[in-house]
Parts: structure tokens; C-alpha cells; sequence
């Protein structure tokens, strides 16, 4: 199997030699060169020819969103992994970078000890996602749900959306928000995988261009209709009936899927307190967190709904999910809003 061939740009040296080594010793990735700003990149994309780029965000001379930008004029799919700074402003940029059409992100550790937490970041988190955005798999076989062990009906009415999204779903969810009517009348729990930071900017961005607000879950929250909470980083996000009432519920348990947030805790207590009234939704990511909080979805009698390979950026948590048999449908992104509205519109009786 041929490598993966990586284009390292950073202004940093450190940080282009550390990246290179830590690829380098990846028995499934070659870097084949590395620039120190984005001038360099440019002219150096038509001569090493790279798979995927690995593009800082703050450089001298040309910056990672001006180089982006000029990528995505010439070379359209070429996969683009932004690695940028854990602060506001790193933060901040990579969104904008995610909303040009960067492929996906990871945050350099900072502070004490940052080149080796660094090292680490790109040896068990950077280097399986170049790996799996470059490596060609054939088309999934979609198996048909496992009636035997899912015998309840999933008609009913609708009371709570949970989302789980990694690789690809800041852009996935901002098209799901944007077709979203106002008057939703459950409410949206979202995991998507991020760091801190970065979900309170995600869930800021979303509820400016959506009639469905979005904010960050914090323990005690009342979990209300026509309003979306998004897992903070670093935290599960679980819910927890409180009489009358649906709370958020926070924790730093240890992480599942190699993911704090994770999906599956989300999931697992959605059916707990929702049974089949909870709409499960995967979408875009890699790995399969989420899978185990499918099956509990199903097994108390909710739907499940996934997004399609095609419209994915990466098929791991909805191809998971859908080969297990656990999706009731698999869509297109650009059905998945439509199909959330129908469901619950089904489940109230509206027309």
C-alpha cells in the first residue's frame, strides 16, 4: 500500500521538525517536504505533489487562511489539516479555516511539557487522521436494522435530538442549523469532538446564522424545546430527569473512544431518560464513538438517522453505525435538516 505524502508548513522550526519525525516514523506516511510560510507551500505543492497538507495558521509572508484559500482554487479535494495554537485567536482562525474548506484540525499543546504532549498529539491523534483521509476504501456494504433485536416500534413521537459529529462537523452542522425552522419544538444535543475553546466559538457561530440557538451545556441547564446544547471540550455531556424537568449533566470521567467528549455517554443517557422518544443522528467523523450509544438508542425503541459516505469527510462514526445495521435511514448532508423536521413533525401529528 502506497504511503500517505505529507507537506508540512510552519513557521516554527521546532514544530516542522518535530511533525516530520513523529510522521516520519509512521510506517504508513512519507512527508515529502515542508515550508516555512505559505508563499513556499504554494510553489511546492506542483513539486513534491503531496496527498495532504499540514498548514499552520499564523505565518509570516502568506498565512494559513490566504494559503488555504489559493489551495482550494487549484487544488480543490486535496485533504488540508490545519494545526494551530490552543488560544482565542487560534481558535477563532481555525473556524474560519473550517468554514474555507480545510478538511480538519488539530491544536498544538502549549504551555510546560507542549513539545512532548505535542509528540503525542501527532502520533495517536494527527497521524490515523492522514492515514484514514487518504487511504481509498472500497464502498461499504449497508446492512438492513436487526429487527430481532430492535423489535420496537420508532414512529412515535419525538422528544429530544441528540447529534454525535467529529472530522467535517462544524461545516455539517452549520447546514444543518441554517435549514432548521425556529419553532423546533424538542430540543438538540450535540457532542461534537473539539477542545475547549473551541465548542463556545462553534456554538456562537451556529446561532448567528440559525433560527435554533446554540450554547454551551453547563451542569444544572434545563434542557428546553426550540434551543441547542453543545458538549464544552474536555467534558462528557449526559442528561438527567429531575422530576418535571431535563438537566444537563457535565462529567470528566475517563474518556471513551479515545474522545472526551464522547458520543456514547450522550447517547446511552438520551435513552435512558427519552426511550424511543430520543432521534439519534450521526454524521461526518472518524472512529466509531457512538456506535455503542446507537445500539442503546435503538434498543429503547428511537430512530437513528446517519449521513451518507458521499457527503462525508470522513465515513467512520456514520459507517460504523450503518453497517451494524442501526440506521433507520442514511442520508445525504443535505437531507439530514429536512429529515429531522419530518420526523418530528410525524411523531406530533402536524402536518
Amino acid at each position: 500500500m502506497a504511503k500517505a505524502r505529507v507537506l508540512v508548513v510552519d513557521d516554527s522550526v521546532v514544530i516542522r521538525r518535530v511533525v516530520t519525525e513523529e510522521l516520519s516514523a509512521d510506517p504508513g506516511i512519507e512527508v515529502v517536504g515542508s515550508a516555512a510560510n505559505g508563499q513556499i507551500a504554494l510553489a511546492k505543492l506542483t513539486q513534491v505533489n503531496p496527498d495532504l497538507v499540514i498548514l499552520d495558521v499564523e505565518m509570516p509572508v502568506l498565512d494559513g487562511l490566504a494559503t488555504l484559500a489559493a489551495i482550494r482554487k487549484s487544488h480543490p479535494r486535496l485533504p488540508v489539516i490545519m494545526f494551530s495554537s490552543l488560544t482565542e485567536r487560534g481558535a477563532s482562525e481555525t473556524l474560519d479555516a473550517l468554514a474555507l474548506g480545510a478538511t480538519d484540525y488539530f491544536a498544538k499543546p502549549a504551555g510546560a511539557g507542549g513539545i512532548e504532549e505535542s509528540r503525542r498529539v501527532i502520533r495517536e491523534e494527527l497521524a490515523p487522521a492522514i492515514r484514514a483521509l487518504c487511504t481509498a476504501k472500497p464502498a461499504p456494504t449497508i446492512v438492513a436494522p436487526k429487527k430481532a433485536e430492535f423489535a420496537l416500534p420508532r414512529t412515535g413521537r419525538i422528544e429530544a435530538v441528540v447529534i454525535g459529529v467529529s472530522t467535517g462537523g462544524p461545516n455539517a452542522l452549520a447546514d444543518i442549523f441554517a435549514a432548521l425552522p425556529g419553532d423546533l419544538p424538542v430540543p438538540i444535543l450535540i457532542v461534537q469532538h473539539m477542545p475547549p475553546m473551541f465548542t463556545r466559538l462553534l456554538a456562537e457561530r451556529l446561532t448567528a446564522n440559525s433560527r435554533v440557538p446554540v450554547e454551551e451545556a453547563t451542569t444544572g441547564t434545563v434542557i428546553r424545546p426550540g434551543r441547542a446544547l453543545i458538549a464544552p471540550g474536555n467534558f462528557h455531556f449526559t442528561v438527567a430527569r429531575d422530576n418535571s424537568q431535563v438537566r444537563a449533566i457535565l462529567n470528566q470521567d475517563p474518556p471513551e473512544n479515545s474522545c472526551r467528549p464522547a458520543v456514547d455517554p450522550l447517547f446511552r443517557s438520551a435513552a435512558k431518560v427519552y426511550g424511543a422518544g430520543a432521534l439519534a443522528v450521526v454524521l461526518t467523523g472518524m472512529g466509531q464513538d457512538g456506535l455503542r450509544g446507537c445500539e442503546s438508542i435503538r434498543a429503547a425503541g428511537g430512530p437513528v438517522v446517519v449521513q451518507d459516505e458521499a457527503t462525508s469527510v470522513v465515513w467512520g462514526m456514520p459507517g460504523f453505525v450503518a453497517r451494524a445495521g442501526l440506521a433507520d435511514r442514511v442520508v445525504p448532508l443535505a437531507l439530514v435538516a429536512n429529515e429531522i423536521v419530518r420526523r418530528i413533525r410525524a411523531g406530533s401529528g402536524a402536518p
